[in-house]
């Protein structure tokens, strides 16, 4: 979907996606294309930064924002109109409606690109129903939409075991199940195990597991 300002003097922004999901803890790249009017030139922009929040009528840049404090990267492709914004580790506080601005070298010269995009930041949950007498179903769930391709991976403890949306347990099982969203450098799931008195709570090495993960994602996005 596309999102587009009314024409301000030939000057207006697009929004590749006017709604954004994204799992808690991942990193979320959100862009935008401005249009100018015919004789100007990228080179005429003196100021461009994203926003979600206004102060005394004026928009607050997010490098500002001490809730985004080191996780914010604002970029422009080379000698290009597009522009991109990438939030790392988000939270559910960051789920808000984020707009672009840019600033012209002439004087007045000030847009917004309205509405902008709305972010949707949701944690992963485990929904449990019977599905035979000895078997359960266990279900990959968000608030939101995440994409039409995401594709889960599943835990039991502490080893991989299947991809897809759903899995198949035994009723009487004591191990701990978790989903995590495959290649999204977000947060697993909280753990479910509660399926007899046997179960055990989950460990705080868990938590140990997440930040590996992360970071090994990390590593593996700055090789790209």
């Amino acid at each position: 979907a596309f999102s587009v300002i009314q024409s301000q003097d030939g000057w207006g922004v697009k929004y590749d996606q006017t709604d954004v999901c994204a799992a808690k803890g991942s990193t979320v790249k959100i862009s935008c294309n401005f249009t100018h009017p015919y004789g100007k030139r990228y080179s005429d922009i003196k100021d461009r930064f994203w926003f979600t929040k206004e102060k005394d009528g004026e928009p607050v840049d997010l490098r500002t924002d001490s809730e985004y404090s080191g996780r914010v990267t604002y970029g422009c492709y080379s000698y290009s109109d597009s522009c991109y914004l990438i939030i790392t580790d988000v939270r559910e506080s960051d789920s808000a409606e984020y707009k672009f601005r840019f600033i012209t070298k002439i004087t007045g010269g000030k847009y917004t690109g309205k509405p902008g995009v709305t972010l949707s930041v949701t944690g992963l949950q485990v929904q449990v129903r019977r599905s035979a007498f000895t078997r359960l179903e266990l279900t990959c769930h968000s608030s939101c939409v995440l994409s039409d391709r995401a594709e889960y991976v599943w835990y039991k403890n502490e080893e991989i075991i299947k991809r897809g949306s759903s899995l198949l347990v035994s009723s009487g099982s004591t191990d701990r199940y978790s989903c995590y969203l495959r290649g999204s450098c977000g947060q697993r799931s909280p753990a479910v195990c509660k399926f007899t008195p046997l179960c055990r709570p989950v460990e705080l090495h868990q938590h140990l597991t997440w930040r590996h993960q992360t970071a090994a994602c990390k590593l593996e996005a700055s090789k790209r």
